[in-house]
């Protein structure tokens, strides 16, 4: 290889194990998923028009921010990430696992001066009968010691936890497992959209770029319910919903309701919205103001129905509770298009809860609404995430990780005896104020052993 080639080679690598790099992707990630948690992600494009101009939906559809979590440029984030992570975690851990996996038994001039943690002191009787002692003390208060006798001293040594060093890997590691569960479910995955009206049955579903996909089992809706609070707003909706694989039913009205999904086969679908469905029967009672006419009517929404005289009546649209739209009226409304002949049509609403409503209109024609077989569809958010897994898997490695690395140290502690004189030394790799309280204490506990 070249000079100019492994020059190359060497900044590059330089480049990824860069700790500014790793902040910057840090920063750039987390102002990023500001965006994603302000943004709406993965709604409907009726949904978005709703919450945003034309010119916002269009350039926030260009940079991809409707569904940022999946776009290229934030995979691409993840990608560079786990490339810094790994790279720095490369060079770096090979001296962390020779720090815990390789004892220093000897406490040498080297590693008696880099200690900040010492007490000396001349102990009285022969070398042998001071081994043994502090053995002893070691032993009741740290930990059993390596012996290792080398040129006419002993040396003592005890340490805790060495591998606590690597809690830090662990977690490096398991941010690299969460990502490829992100990138796995960004790849192989898709989050898709679906009305199921009562009774009726889906085997496919559509993504937000309208892409259909085969789910491979059918879902019908058998039935759906909604609870409002008094002021007319949606307590709960939830579905019963069945699954029908291969002509059988493998889940049979399961309940669905919002935070309780159902999933078969990798595919959750989660409760997400609803609506009147278009093929509601109404039943209205239209009388003449004059009491020559009266008669019932029954209507499905948008089909007009003639009456004896020529007029026309249709219900244009219809609402399960007006009192949100409307204060001081409560209940179903029913909008009303009513074409007297050679007339212009009269758009009028009729409410279920107040019937005597429609007669301050002042028409010759009064209508009531009498009641309806109001059917609705379920709207159902529909995500498979083969990723998930990983994910949770990489979520309890970060959690073992990120308590070994804040809650765990490496603790070590030598003796050295050279003649009647003995030195005390430890080192802790976290929290040297807390060793410092520890070492002082097993200090003070040697001098009452030794004092004279």
């Amino acid at each position: 290889m070249s000079t100019k080639n492994s020059g190359l080679l060497q900044s590059l690598w330089d480049f990824f194990c860069s700790l500014k790099l790793a902040i910057s992707l840090i920063i750039t990630l987390a102002v990023t998923s500001i965006f994603g948690t302000i943004i709406k992600q993965g709604g409907t494009m009726e949904e978005l028009q709703r919450e945003y101009s034309a010119g916002a939906i269009k350039l926030f559809g260009a940079m991809d921010l409707f569904d940022m979590y999946h776009s290229w440029w934030f995979i691409l984030l993840l990608y560079l990430f786990t490339v810094n992570l790994t790279a720095c975690s490369i060079k770096r851990l090979p001296r962390v696992w020779k720090l815990a996996s390789v004892p220093t038994p000897l406490l040498e001039s080297g590693v008696e001066k880099s200690l900040s943690n010492l007490y000396a002191f001349t102990a009285k009787g022969t070398a042998p009968q001071i081994k043994e002692r502090m053995v002893a003390f070691l032993t009741a208060n740290f930990g059993a010691p390596v012996i290792t006798e080398q040129d006419g001293e002993i040396h003592l040594f005890v340490q805790k936890t060495p591998y606590s060093r690597l809690g830090v890997y662990v977690v490096h590691l398991s941010i690299i497992i969460v990502f490829i569960g992100a990138i796995l479910g960004s790849l192989f995955g898709y989050k898709a959209y679906v009305n199921i009206p009562e009774g009726g049955e889906v085997d496919k579903v559509v993504t937000r770029t309208e892409k259909s996909i085969d789910l491979g089992f059918k879902v019908r809706c058998d039935k759906f319910t909604v609870t409002l609070y008094d002021t007319g707003a949606p307590k709960e909706f939830r579905s019963l919903l069945t699954v029908t694989d291969n002509g059988q039913e493998v889940i049979k009205q399961r309940a669905t309701i919002v935070n309780d999904p159902l999933t078969y086969k990798g595919i959750t679908f989660y409760q997400s919205s609803y609506g009147p469905a278009g093929d509601s029967t109404f039943h209205l009672t239209v009388r003449s103001r004059n009491g020559a006419l009266s008669m019932p009517l029954t209507l499905r929404q948008g089909e007009a129905a003639k009456l004896s005289d020529g007029s026309t009546v249709q219900v244009v649209e219809s609402t399960d509770e007006v009192g949100p739209m409307m204060p001081g009226f409560s209940g179903p409304a029913a909008r009303i298009e009513f074409t007297p002949p050679g007339k212009a049509p009269q758009l009028f609403i009729v409410f279920k809860n107040s019937p005597n409503f429609d007669e301050k209109r002042g028409g010759d024609m009064i209508f009531t609404y009498d009641s309806s077989d109001a059917k609705f569809f379920t709207g159902l958010q529909v995500a498979k995430d083969p990723g998930v897994g990983v994910v949770w898997l990489g979520c309890a490695l970060m959690v073992m990780g990120i308590c070994i690395a804040f809650f765990m140290s490496h603790k070590r502690i030598w003796i050295r005896i050279t003649g009647s004189r003995v030195v005390l030394g430890g080192s802790a790799s976290k929290n040297p104020a807390g060793f410092g309280i520890l070492f002082d204490g097993l200090a003070e506990k040697l001098k009452q052993v030794e004092k004279p």
